[in-house]
């Protein structure tokens, strides 16, 4: 990771905070053979796509010289390298993050826990018990979607209505939310944007329609879904009981190619 600190340019596997950074300009990711089971096997294909890696882009970036002998390439990927990836991997960074985003989040979350002689943890507690037991009855009904036509284009607002069954839970208990972004090739949403959407209307037997809008701000393939998470002040995350509803198949995903 320091490397980059130091005007290197980074070749490994996409595994850890390469995965995570790597950009296609600031060094090259090593193709692997995920899937093969034989292991001599995916040696010989990983050591292939390694030294053809080398040859035919890192070696000729460095070594394509310009008229005064400098490799103009290679200079700029070190230079961008320098910019984005260098502050990313800076200790105080890290720490700034720390800081912010666990211990004092942390130290808010134990205050609240412990006012009123434990108020909101007993709460949260009886909460947990509750929705665990009704969680069972909690499903997405259906989508429905408009807003947008055959060939949607960047401007249009996506509306979305999902009707939902909380199974004896309120809406107060529960978050309905829109999930939308850029696609890959295999229709998986890569940087997830989560739209809460809010109930439009009540129907009898814990029924309920819930409704928002999308903006659609970028260009290129892209897909949206929805889902009903757990909803408390006092949950650290949306994750923390690991328990969410999903549409039914037969709604998938919809996407589309914004031009």
């Amino acid at each position: 990771m320091k490397a980059a600190l130091n005007g290197a340019l980074n070749l490994s596997v996409l595994d850890g905070w390469w995965d995570e950074w790597y950009d296609g300009e600031n060094g090259w990711a090593i193709p692997t053979a995920d899937g093969i089971e034989d292991t001599e096997r995916r040696d010989d294909l990983e050591a292939a796509a390694l030294y053809e890696l080398v040859e035919d882009s890192v070696a000729k970036t460095f070594y394509d010289q310009d008229s005064a002998g400098l490799p103009v390439r290679w200079i700029e990927m070190v230079r961008k390298t320098l910019e984005h990836t260098g502050p990313k991997v800076l200790a105080s960074r890290m720490v700034a993050d720390y800081v912010q985003k666990l211990y004092r989040p942390a130290a808010r979350s134990a205050a609240e826990v412990d006012a009123d002689d434990y108020a909101l943890a007993r709460d949260l507690a009886d909460w947990k018990t509750r929705v665990r037991d009704h969680w069972s009855g909690v499903a997405v009904e259906h989508i429905e979607t408009g807003g947008i036509g055959d060939e949607p284009e960047v401007g249009n607002v996506l509306t979305v209505k999902v009707h939902t069954a909380l199974g004896g839970l309120t809406p107060d208990d529960v978050a309905v939310q829109a999930l939308h972004g850029r696609v890959d090739a295999d229709d998986r949403l890569g940087v997830v944007h989560i739209s809460d959407l809010a109930v439009a209307e009540e129907y009898g037997g814990d029924r309920q329609r819930y409704e928002g809008t999308v903006a659609l701000d970028r260009s290129g393939p892209f897909g949206y879904t929805v889902r009903v998470v757990p909803r408390h002040r006092g949950l650290v995350s949306a994750a923390e009981m690991g328990l969410v509803a999903l549409p039914p198949e037969s709604d998938g995903m919809p996407e589309g190619d914004l031009r």
